[in-house]
């Protein structure tokens, strides 16, 4: 009776979830969209809604909701239909939609393709383990244990690169000092060149039309007649179409160009306005704070990575050790162990979910149209579940011994100090990388902005 009523309320949530990716879908992704499939959709909130799922039986490990044998299937069961998603349904879904949009064969042939492509996709996501000290084959193949091992592979790498370029570019968005002072005058004058190349790459085509026009006339006349009226004129043989086309080239490089840098000053000028705001004040407050944790992180992750070191304890345990040993505070440990990874765990799930639906929207909105956009939705799923299942791995570390039992169980023997330094190497180079690309696109900017 207790686990029937423990399969009724995580049913129950996991349809709340589900009409909450539903909503996002259409509110959210899709609002700017009147063609839709239903199976994209559903495919899409069912992703959501396993995909919470995994934080929510965090919480619950945490909080003692549900029976332990309770937990333990619906932690089996959760995992095993969210890599279904991600290893067979999304990825079929995903080759038969980009085949079919082609039209180039039969519907017939589309589905051989659709099969054998899928078949070269699972024998890749095979492959993948090879460079890494992931599970072999005696551990099985069709189990859960394999199909989280090469899924978290990808699905951390991605975390880490998210994670390394959001802590960098968090604080260089938020923070006043990176806000270059930008005058009206600066975007005076690149509005000026940008009219006057306008002008010249209108004057240039208009001598080609006139050009053109010109040689279609004397093609109607006869070939004497042309020739007596060329030396009686001294035509020296009118523009140089070819020449001319060419510099028009170079003009629209230009014109791109002078668009770009006007759009970045309007940009930093409405970001020096924005700063001026409650909000603006607000948030360089943040910036400072999350550029001192991304120097904390890169410094850390480069310690770890040359120790070739693993953290044994949470943060949270370690925490309240230092409390009752080192600064003699006399407090219920598992009480508040309890409460802190509590609050912890919450704020991790929520700035992840948050985060990443942030980002995949702005994706979405930047490479999808009305052709695309089915696809690119499936992608997003693919990239979304990958991501949560990752997540377990490494949210592992930061629950108490106690919490970890039943993760532990269910994921069997996998590496997981291999997956923590993994995403302290990817997260390593993405934060460097996302440094060394802010610095350089600022440079141009710097010595473009006082051109007359």
């Amino acid at each position: 009776m207790a686990f029937l009523e423990d399969c009724l309320i995580v049913f129950a949530s996991q349809l709340v979830f589900f009409a909450g990716g539903w909503l996002f879908f259409v509110k959210q992704l899709f609002k700017n969209y009147e063609i839709r499939h239903i199976s994209v959709q559903f495919i899409y909130s069912l992703t959501f809604a396993l995909s919470i799922t995994m934080f929510e039986l965090i919480i619950f490990e945490i909080l003692g909701v549900l029976e332990s044998s309770s937990r333990y299937f619906h932690w089996r069961l959760g995992l095993t239909l969210l890599l279904l998603m991600v290893i067979m349904v999304i990825p079929l879904y995903i080759i038969h939609s980009v085949i079919h949009s082609l039209s180039l064969v039969s519907e017939k042939w589309v589905r051989i393709m659709t099969v054998l492509c899928y078949f070269v996709f699972l024998y890749g996501l095979w492959k993948i383990g090879d460079p890494f000290p992931l599970l072999s084959v005696s551990h099985g193949i069709f189990t859960i244990e394999q199909g989280v091992s090469r899924i978290g592979v990808i699905g951390v790498t991605v975390m880490a690169i998210l994670s390394g370029f959001g802590a960098v570019n968090y604080p260089y968005e938020s923070m006043t000092y990176f806000i270059r002072p930008v005058s009206q005058s600066d975007i005076v004058v690149l509005e000026r060149r940008l009219a006057l190349t306008v002008d010249m790459i209108t004057g240039k085509k208009k001598r080609i039309a006139l050009e053109l026009k010109r040689n279609k006339q004397n093609n109607t006349k006869p070939r004497l007649w042309s020739i007596l009226s060329s030396v009686a004129n001294r035509d020296p043989g009118g523009e140089n179409i070819g020449q001319l086309r060419l510099e028009i080239a170079g003009c629209e490089e230009i014109l791109r160009q002078v668009f770009l840098e006007i759009n970045s000053l309007k940009n930093m000028q409405e970001r020096q306005i924005w700063s001026k705001t409650l909000k603006g004040r607000y948030f360089n407050v943040i910036g400072h704070f999350f550029s001192g944790y991304c120097l904390y992180k890169i410094f850390m992750c480069t310690v770890n990575i040359i120790f070739d070191r693993v953290g044994r304890k949470d943060p949270v345990t370690r925490g309240l050790e230092i409390a009752v040993h080192w600064c003699g505070f006399d407090i219920d440990l598992a009480f508040w162990n309890q409460h802190i990874s509590f609050l912890l765990v919450g704020c991790i799930v929520v700035t992840s979910i948050r985060g990443l639906l942030l980002t995949l929207t702005k994706f979405f909105y930047r490479i999808s149209s009305s052709k695309s956009s089915n696809i690119i939705v499936l992608i997003l799923a693919q990239i979304m579940g990958m991501y949560f299942c990752s997540s377990v791995l490494l949210m592992r570390m930061n629950m108490p011994a106690e919490y970890r039992v039943i993760i532990t169980e269910v994921l069997g023997s996998l590496h997981f100090n291999f997956y923590h330094r993994w995403f302290d190497v990817i997260f390593l180079v993405s934060a460097l990388t996302t440094i060394v690309v802010l610095y350089i696109s600022q440079k141009p900017w710097n010595h473009d902005s006082n051109i007359d």
